[in-house]
Parts: structure tokens; C-alpha cells; sequence
């Protein structure tokens, strides 16, 4: 990857050094990189305020010297809830004192209920911060995935069932300007990591594929996409975390590949990424005794593996930044403050989310007093940190203009792009009886049967509204991950009163819960029974390798999510009211080859009641 020369090296030095220093103020904003991608700077410059603030640190102004403990604090980037706070709300007290009294250098936003919400209280911790702050988020899926009211995409998964690079390209700009209205300048995304294990529970519908060049291919086109539109990218988990059947939020998982093999599988994609500009690497909790040798760290705690083969080997310049450091393969082992350190003595640039930022800082600074690790060491990635803020301009302006967020997020136009790609990437998988497009004498009486937890509490809801009116009678049921036999028999009363059933399950990876991509077995069986006796559809609004938990389900639909986009997408495709022309980009055991897709083609004129089916 070439090294930008970077417009900031002087200022970074006047905050680094023993006094204070000035430097020549500019009105224009200091973009990523060189033209072209000079985008970026007049896309971040669009969702800013224009009002100067009084407790910026102007360019041209002399800055003060940074004590080592303020030093330290600039690599710490601590986790805040994205809801609502009243102006007493603990929580706001909490966040301005990180903000002021700890002076964090950047901190990682929450689930969100709007985007309102998020801007208001970046805005307030902005103001209060004497650096400005470096805000992230893992908008993998665009700005809904932590903020209710941002276009919600389907996921990478379902970019791979597409396989359109612009796909993926568009993705990352409406999530990059949707992300900078609100005072996000971060995201941690993409992911691009291989999904090559199909018991994989926390990467799975999160990777593009498990080919190596798709997610290459398409890893860089979303990087390109945040990047020439105001917004920092992230290649993440390096040096790769496919190939695990272990959630690293719980414990600690070991990948075995020898260098050859990460050579041509893993790494492929984040060198790819680091081609495109990639302006982070995540570094990931994971074990490579292939790489580091049988008795190493985790990779992010390995100096080989950030040191020596991303910087050194891979040529890397950007920031590097941990995985949260609150995450069990890391804290069991290593404890809460002693992790940050070896992270940064291994290589690391931000500390993201240790389970102490206070104590954290202290450690690292305590680390650097007594010359465990030097000076210049820390002096380094604070120039890093310190450099990206200025190349988003964010030492010219850091508040957004909240009055123009409703012209830049959840757009129709950005929702009608989602729903294009949703339609696209929907994959059938198989369908021995013919049952897609529903056959018109199936279409009297349908009951659909969902599954989800409480993270997908609007299953279905989406289908059902575009059915209701089209279908004679439509009876629905929900279960959940603790539904008893009575629910289950009720459910096969109604599958069998019914004689047709289109069941739809929302399993996907959850941190901390590596079984929340299966079905829970009394439901799998259920359908299974079902299946045994009457024609059943089954849709996967999630994890596509659910297909080896139902396998005599005649039909199998891959849908990769339950957005309200993808569910009028698969209403509209079982209906035979849109073309079905993904192809997967996994294998799904045990007989489903990635490729494989069976195409429908284009509909003829829906009526009226499906073709226009209401918002759930």
C-alpha cells in the first residue's frame, strides 16, 4: 500500500512535543488522499456545521503540549450507548467525564433509536472535548445497524449473492454520507474475513463469501465507497477470523492454517482492502500458531502479526486498532488493563472498548513511565490518531448540522436502493416441487410459521403485509427460542389445517451467543415433521447453513436478513412477482456447491394488493 504524505506531520508534532507550536490555518478541508479521492473531503465537508467552536483546537492556533497521560488517552476509544439521554441522565455524565476528565481520543457509539439521537449527543461530547473526538461504529449493514431510521441493507452475504462490485461500492457511500450527517466518521467495516467454516458462529452471513477473490473484489469496492465519501474504512478482523468454529466474544478460537494456506485464502482480501485505501485494520482475538509460531499471543496482542506483517511485510501506514478489548478471548486471559498495554506494545494504535478506560490509560501510561515500552513508541500512534482527525477535518469542524439530517439519511432513494439489491440477492437454493413461484391453487390458504429472538421481534411482519389481501385465509404464528411443546403444538395444527406452509427464520451471528445462527432443534424438528407430510417453503432470513437442520424441506430460499426490504423482496419473489437470480457464495452442506442458484425469471403484472404490500 503507498504511504500518503501526510499535510498533518508538522501539527502532530507541536501536539507531541515539550511546547507549543502553530501552523498555518487553511479553509479547505484536508481530504484522505490525493485527487481523486478529494470526494471524501467535500462529503464530510456537507454534513458538518458551519458555525465555528469555541473549543476546537484551531489549526493555526498554538497548541498546548500533551502530558503522557493525555497521550495515552488519545489511543483509548471507550463505548457509549447510542440511545436517548436526558440532559441528568447518568450516562451523559458518565461519557463527559471520559470526554473531559479522562480526554479520551475517540469513543464507539451504540444502538441507536434515532438518528436524532445520535447527533444530538455526539454534538454535546464534541463540544466538551478539548481534542476533537474520533466517533466509530460497526455500520456493517449501513447506518441501521445501530441506528433506527438509517437505510438498512442486507448484509455482505447477500452482496456476494449478487456479486456486483458496485453493489458493494454503493453500500459503503450511502453508509459513509448517512454515517457523516449524524458524527460518525468511522466505520468499522468491511468485514473480510473468508467464511470457509459453515459452523463459523460470529462471521457467517457478515462475510461476502468464501472465495477469496469475491470478497477481495467486493471488500474493496465498499472500501472505495466510504472512502471517497467522507468516511474512514476498516479492514477487519485480520489477519482473518473465517475459518473458527469459536466466538471470540466468549473464548478464544484458534485458526490452524499454515502461512501458505492464510496466504492464499485469508489474507488475499486484506491485502486487496490495503490496495484500496483501507484506512484501518481491526485486529482480531484469534490464535495463529501458523503464522506466530504454537506459543504466541492472540494476533492482537502479537508483534508479528501487527509489526512485522501487516506494517512491515503488507506495508501498512493507517491506524491499527484492537478488537474490543472487553471480549473473553482476551480479559479471561490476559486481565482487563494488562490487555491494552501488550496491545499496544504488540502494535496497536486504538484500544477499543476495554472494560476500564480509566484504568486503561493509567496502565499505558505506567507502561511508558517505567520504559517498558518508549516514548517515541506512543508518540507514533498518537501522531496516527491525530492524523486521521485532521484529514477528516475534524480540527476545522466536528459538529453536524442536525437540521440537514433528514435530507441525507433513510432517503427514498437510498431505500429503493436497498430493496434493488435485496431482490437481486435472494438465492434458491432448491425446490424439487415447484413451490416458486407459489402455485396459484397454494395461494387460498397459507400459514406461515416464523422463528426468531428478541432481536427479530418483526419476523415476518413484512411478508405478512404484502400477503394480506392476496391470500384467502393467512393464519401466522411466532415462535421463539423458548417455545415449549405447546406452542409447537399448536403450530402443527395449524401447518396441517393449512396443507401449505412457508416458514421463515431469522437465525444470524450474535456476540455472546455463538447458537443463535442454528435453529433450536424442537423448532428444526418441527418443520421437519411438518415437511414429512405437507409441501413446506422455507426461507432463511439469516444464516443460509440453517438448510442442514431442515434438510426434507422440498424448497429452501436464502434471504440473509429480516429487513423489512428483504421480506417484501421474498414475498414478492414467492409470489412470483420479481425474478429470484442470486447464486450462493458459500457452500452449504451437504450437497450445496457456492454457485449454486436456481433462477426464475422476470414476473408478469402483480396485482395490486401484493405489488404494493405496506411497511411492517
Amino acid at each position: 500500500m503507498k504511504h500518503l504524505a501526510s499535510p498533518f506531520a508538522t501539527f502532530a508534532v507541536c501536539l507531541l512535543a515539550t511546547a507549543g507550536c502553530a501552523r498555518t490555518a487553511t479553509n479547505a478541508a484536508v481530504p484522505l488522499a490525493p485527487s481523486p479521492d478529494s470526494a471524501l473531503a467535500a462529503a464530510a465537508a456537507e454534513s458538518v456545521a458551519a458555525a465555528p467552536e469555541s473549543l476546537a483546537l484551531a489549526p493555526g492556533a498554538a497548541v498546548p503540549a500533551l502530558t503522557l497521560r493525555e497521550k495515552a488517552a488519545q489511543l483509548v476509544m471507550p463505548w457509549i450507548p447510542g440511545d436517548y439521554w436526558a440532559n441528568d441522565a447518568a450516562a451523559l455524565d458518565t461519557a463527559l467525564s471520559l470526554v473531559q476528565n479522562d480526554e479520551v481520543g475517540g469513543l464507539i457509539v451504540g444502538v441507536a433509536s434515532s438518528p436524532y439521537d445520535v447527533a444530538e449527543k455526539l454534538n454535546t461530547l464534541q463540544r466538551a472535548a478539548r481534542i476533537p473526538l474520533l466517533v466509530a461504529a460497526d455500520l456493517e449493514s449501513g447506518l441501521a445497524t445501530r441506528t433506527r431510521g438509517g437505510t438498512s441493507f442486507p448484509g455482505n452475504m447477500a452482496l456476494g449473492a449478487t456479486g456486483r462490485e458496485l453493489d458493494a461500492y454503493e453500500v459503503g457511500r450511502v453508509t459513509a454520507l448517512e454515517g457523516r450527517a449524524v458524527g460518525i466518521q468511522l466505520d468499522f467495516a468491511p468485514v473480510v474475513d473468508v467464511n470457509n467454516n459453515p459452523a463459523n458462529p460470529i462471521i457467517n452471513v457478515r462475510s461476502f463469501g468464501e472465495d477469496p477473490a469475491l470478497v477481495a473484489q467486493l471488500g474493496s469496492a465498499f472500501v472505495r465507497g466510504l472512502r471517497e465519501h467522507g468516511m474512514l474504512s476498516t479492514a477487519k478482523h485480520f489477519p482473518g477470523h473465517g475459518d473458527t468454529g469459536t466466538d471470540s466474544h466468549l473464548a478464544l478460537p484458534v485458526i490452524t492454517a499454515s502461512r501458505a494456506r492464510m496466504d492464499t485464502v485469508e489474507l488475499v482480501p486484506f491485502r486487496a482492502a490495503l490496495r484500496a485505501g483501507a484506512d484501518v485494520v481491526m485486529a482480531a482475538h484469534i490464535a495463529v500458531p501458523g503464522l506466530a509460531g504454537p506459543d504466541a499471543p492472540p494476533a492482537s496482542l502479537s508483534a508479528f502479526v501487527l509489526d512485522t506483517l501487516l506494517r512491515g511485510q503488507m506495508g501498512f501506514r493507517g491506524l491499527v486498532v484492537t478488537d474490543a478489548l472487553n471480549m473473553g478471548a482476551i480479559v479471561g486471559r490476559y486481565g482487563a488493563a494488562r490487555a491494552g498495554v501488550l496491545a499496544f506494545e504488540a502494535g496497536a494504535d486504538v484500544l477499543l472498548m476495554p472494560v476500564n478506560a480509566h484504568a486503561t490509560i493509567d496502565s499505558l501510561t505506567a507502561a511508558v513511565a517505567r520504559g517498558e515500552v518508549s516514548e517515541a513508541r506512543l508518540d507514533s500512534s498518537v501522531a496516527r490518531v491525530l492524523d486521521a482527525k485532521t484529514r477528516l477535518g475534524l480540527f476545522r469542524r466536528r459538529l453536524v448540522d442536525v437540521d440537514r439530517i433528514a435530507a441525507v439519511v433513510g432517503t427514498a432513494g437510498n431505500a429503493a436502493l436497498a430493496a434493488d439489491i435485496s431482490q437481486r440477492s435472494l438465492v434458491l437454493v432448491k425446490d424439487s416441487l415447484g413451490l416458486v413461484p407459489i402455485p396459484p391453487a397454494r395461494r387460498h390458504r397459507v400459514f406461515v410459521l416464523t422463528y426468531g429472538d428478541e432481536n427479530s421481534r418483526d419476523v415476518g411482519a413484512g411478508v405478512v403485509a404484502a400477503w394480506r389481501g392476496a391470500v384467502d385465509t393467512l393464519h401466522t404464528m411466532r415462535l421463539w427460542p423458548a417455545s415449549g411443546p405447546a406452542s409447537l403444538d399448536s403450530a402443527r395444527v395449524e401447518a396441517a389445517a393449512a396443507g401449505f406452509t412457508v416458514f421463515l427464520a431469522a437465525s444470524r451471528p450474535t456476540a455472546w451467543h455463538p447458537d443463535a445462527v442454528d435453529i433450536p432443534a424442537p423448532v428444526a424438528g418441527l418443520v421437519e415433521q411438518i415437511a414429512a407430510g405437507e409441501p413446506v417453503v422455507a426461507v432463511s432470513l439469516g444464516s443460509p447453513y440453517v438448510v442442514a437442520q431442515i434438510p426434507n424441506v422440498s424448497t429452501f430460499v436464502a434471504a440473509w436478513s429480516d429487513t423489512d426490504a428483504m421480506e417484501k423482496a421474498v414475498a414478492r419473489a414467492l409470489w412470483g412477482l420479481a425474478p429470484v437470480t442470486g447464486r450462493l457464495p458459500v457452500t452449504l452442506p451437504p450437497s450445496y456447491p457456492a454457485g449454486t442458484g436456481l433462477q426464475r425469471p422476470a414476473p408478469s403484472e402483480p396485482p395490486a394488493a401484493v405489488r404494493t404490500g405496506s411497511a411492517r
